[in-house]
């Protein structure tokens, strides 16, 4: 059965917006589990214009599912990661002019950096995913490394302008998880799913997991993020 982990990065969004204490992003996580969230995810940036080091140890010590800890692959983020111990730890590239992550981890050209870096994270007990977009290079790479997980990069299929368009690239993303399959990785995907693309995902088990954010928190500030994750969870599941 799809699983689903929900990114509140975007209710910290809101609350640095007045730079006060609400909305809590803590709080946001704990009714998604409660909803029937499979996980949590918080990308801790560099310029922590979201998520604050604070959010991330109240959610290690809260969180009753998983937490996944997005990061760039920098010594700051590997001190944090050791101390805090997420389920899983999802390496992103991450550029500081960017509203959002744009496209996948350039693995392929970066293997023996990422090969140390990942060595390091698993000498403190961490389980290793790379965000990548959906091409047997960078999925190989990945492998080689040392990773367990990749997580597709969706964000060009959710952006696609037509029809036609949109099945080639879910054609792609389908391709691609069954290639990482094949080496004995695990599969997740993510970025701009919504409530209306996610629906092509349905019957399709290479996909084990969705990481989904940003259209669930903006369902939310509508219908209340109970409502916003029920259904969702509903369409990943039925």
């Amino acid at each position: 059965m799809a699983k689903l982990e929900v990114n509140v990065d975007h209710v910290a969004t809101l609350r640095q917006a007045r730079l006060i204490d609400e909305p809590d992003p803590v709080t946001a996580a704990a009714l998604a589990e409660l909803a029937g969230a499979d996980g949590i995810i918080v990308h801790l940036r560099e310029d922590r214009r979201h998520i604050q080091d604070r959010d991330l140890r109240l959610l290690r010590q809260t969180v009753k599912t998983r937490l996944n800890l997005e990061m760039a692959a920098t010594k700051e983020m590997l001190g944090i990661a050791s101390e805090v111990v997420p389920d899983l730890v999802t390496l992103v590239p991450e550029k500081r002019q960017e509203l959002t992550t744009e496209g996948g981890l350039e693995v392929a050209g970066n293997r023996d950096f990422l090969q140390d870096y990942i060595r390091q994270l698993k000498e403190a007990d961490l389980r290793v995913s790379l965000f990548v977009d959906p091409v047997a290079k960078q999925i190989d790479a990945a492998r080689q490394v040392g990773a367990g997980w990749v997580e597709l990069h969706t964000g060009t299929y959710a952006e696609a302008k037509s029809e036609k368009e949109a099945h080639r690239l879910f054609e792609e993303l389908l391709a691609g998880a069954r290639h990482a399959q094949s080496l004995g990785l695990r599969v997740k995907c993510g970025h701009g799913l919504n409530y209306r693309n996610i629906k092509r995902f349905k019957g399709h088990p290479e996909f084990e997991e969705y990481s989904i954010g940003h259209s669930i928190i903006a369902r939310a500030v509508l219908v209340g993020i109970e409502r916003a994750v029920r259904e969702m969870v509903e369409l990943i599941r039925t």
